[in-house]
């Protein structure tokens, strides 16, 4: 097994409902180390920025809208296997789907404010940590 990190965001839907704790809870109880967290607003342009994947898609404004709708909680998560570790984690994006334990089944209010988001590989959790995180903000 290889130490990797990965990237989450404790969305606006749980951070709204003060469950920063509660979600780290289940974080750490997984195995998984947080090696950097902050609280931030974020702006348009970094929500703009960091779901650009989805620019073309029906649903951009309005993700973007929420993303930028509350304060989100950005963290660096580190664990052998950290972005299947808390893909698994988090559970399905549709909560209804997801598995009893798992964040989304816990906290979220919908499969859009389903109050986590977490990298989907490797390459994309050095991009997206790269994107809010400066190397000395990672304190493993």
């Amino acid at each position: 097994m290889a130490i990797e990190r990965t990237f989450s965001i404790i969305k606006p839907d749980a951070t709204n409902r003060n469950l920063t704790g509660a979600i780290n809870a289940v974080i750490e109880a997984a195995g998984l180390r947080i090696v950097a967290q902050k609280r931030i607003r974020m702006t348009k342009a970094q929500a703009e920025t960091f779901y650009a994947v989805h620019s073309a898609r029906p649903f951009f404004g309005e993700l973007v809208e929420f993303m930028t709708s509350a304060p989100v909680v950005v963290q660096v998560l580190e664990a052998d296997n950290a972005v299947a570790k808390y893909r698994e984690v988090m559970g399905a994006t549709n909560p209804a789907n997801a598995a009893e334990g798992t964040i989304r089944k816990l906290f979220a209010l919908s499969m859009g404010e389903n109050s986590a988001h977490g990298s989907d590989s490797v390459d994309n959790a050095a991009i997206e940590i790269a994107q809010f995180f400066a190397g000395n903000e990672i304190v493993g």
